[in-house]
């Protein structure tokens, strides 16, 4: 893992993956600096006071540039996934599948509207901030309850990700059907 933050921004590599942010591009800067200390903050128009995500330069609702970066609530619950069967980065495919969750937060819950709420994308990962293995992703799906954890990844620079929340009463998730054989023709779950 490496870190560089300079007039160039803030780069770092994970799985083998480059990462960068922009020098310029503040809000995103802002995010990941809260991230890196482990403190979930997201910005809140000082105007009509709704929380916004992702970081953007004015609010989305009433277009306000004034915000404000509050604690928000780290729970939430899968309303969508996709389950990663191929690896476009050669790095991930020993951690196949793996899950990309999206997860309304409880904070601001059906507000402005029920489809507009907080949903924030991250990785299911493992109690240790590990991708999760092929049968925790198993039992993952839409209506679990997760946490939010941080990996570590650079000296500045921890991505949000996402648990199981072990202290909720977890629903029976639903999961999207499976064929029998990926198109690729291989048997799911063999390599």
């Amino acid at each position: 893992m490496t870190d560089q933050i300079s007039k160039s921004g803030l780069q770092a590599a994970y799985l083998g993956m480059s990462l960068s942010i922009d020098p310029f591009d503040r809000e995103n800067l802002a995010y990941f600096e809260f991230c890196a200390a482990h403190d979930y903050r997201l910005q809140q128009c000082c105007n009509c006071h709704l929380i916004r995500y992702p970081p953007m330069t004015a609010c989305p609702w009433c277009l306000s540039r004034e915000a404000a970066w509050t604690p928000v609530e780290t729970r939430g619950t899968v309303i969508s996934y996709t389950e990663v069967t191929h690896a476009i980065q050669p790095a991930f495919a020993r951690h196949l599948p793996y899950l990309v969750l999206f997860a309304q937060l409880d904070t601001q819950r059906g507000v402005p509207t029920d489809h507009e709420s907080l949903v924030v994308v991250g990785n299911l990962v493992d109690a240790d901030g590990k991708l999760a293995p092929p049968e925790l992703t198993a039992r993952v799906g839409i209506g679990t309850r997760v946490k939010m954890t941080f990996t570590d990844i650079a000296h500045d620079l921890s991505l949000p990700q996402w648990c199981v929340d072990p202290d909720a009463n977890q629903p029976t998730p639903w999961r999207y059907p499976v064929p029998e054989h990926e198109p690729s023709g291989r048997v799911r779950g063999r390599s």
